[in-house]
């Protein structure tokens, strides 16, 4: 049920009833339920170059041990903070800027060296291919629960749509700014207005929203919260662990992906690339949670080994998921389409 929801590939409820092949009564109270316990959240993602940040910025820190809650508030306090988690061993955040010139200022207030040591910044190029999976959970969850496939995994930052000129001032009319406001701003509106999360998907919405993501200027994603979602036949996935390092001669991005999800049984939520350098996001148990749940399991490729034959200076962090503060839940209303002036 949760890999369906993630995949989020239905055109209507109606059809995602049918891909689930549960009863009626089962299929919404289960679909509720992980809304309402936190497991899953509705986002709408706009397409960064197309409303005018063309910038990314991403960050890992070992924040020091007094320090973690002035890391995570200065993030917040950053009007292009999107996400953000800051633990006891690592933080990651995520920022989008308009311009070279916020960007360099933005990082040197992200990355303040009284806050935490070990700091690496990563520029990806979202246009470029630079981000193929952007909180993707779908192929995990999928693998857990022993799906046959995916239906949508991976997924990165929504593309620049094609024909569009995200330099043509034009392409904002007041119908398509009202609508895209209101679609990054939905997902909070409706938390503030005690709207239940699973009414918030696009689903009804007024033509001129969905006509928006019709055409892949935003995009409507369901993410998973790892610090509670649910074990799953005795085995769930409570630790982030962050993976970074430069890949060797001959290695492309692609395939050490393919060799990682085909060979290794791996499927990172966060993969990103800039200039030979990678970092990938993905969870694992903790120690003593569990055995493999099937032969498959056992004859998996193992994953460090793997990982020393692709990348060189290769660091390894990781936290459970539950000791991660938010200094920012996946907020793209702070992204907001810039009003061009006559």
């Amino acid at each position: 049920m949760l890999s369906l929801l993630l995949a989020n590939t239905a055109g209507d409820e109606r059809e995602r009833l049918r891909q689930s092949r549960l009863p009626r009564s089962t299929y919404h109270a289960a679909r509720r339920r992980a809304y309402a316990e936190g497991w899953l959240k509705d986002r709408y993602l706009p397409s960064p170059a197309l409303f005018g940040f063309p910038q990314v910025s991403v960050t890992m820190i070992r924040p020091f041990a007094d320090r973690g809650a002035e890391l995570a508030e200065r993030w917040a306090r950053e009007p292009g903070h999107v996400f953000g988690w800051v633990g006891s061993q690592m933080a990651l955040g995520v920022f989008f800027h308009r311009s070279d010139k916020e960007r360099s200022a933005a990082e040197v207030r992200a990355m303040e060296p009284t806050l935490g040591s070990g700091g690496l910044l990563f520029h990806p190029r979202p246009e470029e291919g630079g981000f193929p999976v952007y909180f993707d959970f779908e192929g995990l969850w999928a693998h857990l629960t022993g799906s046959d496939g995916t239906r949508a995994y991976p997924r990165g930052l929504p593309p620049l749509p094609p024909e569009v000129d995200p330099e043509d001032p034009a392409r904002w009319n007041p119908r398509r700014n009202w609508a895209a406001r209101e679609l990054l701003v939905r997902p909070f509106a409706a938390e503030a207005q005690g709207r239940p999360g699973h009414l918030i998907g696009p689903f009804g919405l007024p033509f001129a929203q969905k006509h928006l993501l019709s055409q892949g200027w935003v995009v409507h994603r369901v993410l998973a919260d790892p610090s509670r979602v649910p074990p799953y036949a005795g085995h769930s996935m409570d630790r982030v662990v962050l993976v970074t390092g430069t890949l060797r001669p001959g290695i492309s991005p692609e395939s050490m992906f393919v060799t990682l999800t085909r060979e290794c049984r791996v499927f990172p939520f966060l993969y990103l690339v800039d200039s030979g350098r990678v970092l990938l996001g993905a969870l694992g148990q903790s120690p003593g949670a569990g055995e493999p749940s099937s032969p498959a399991e056992t004859d998996r490729r193992p994953v460090l080994p793997t990982l020393r034959l692709a990348l060189e200076g290769i660091l390894v962090v990781e936290e459970a998921a539950g000791n991660l503060r938010t200094s920012a839940d996946h907020r793209y209303d702070r992204m907001q389409p810039e009003q061009k002036r006559p």
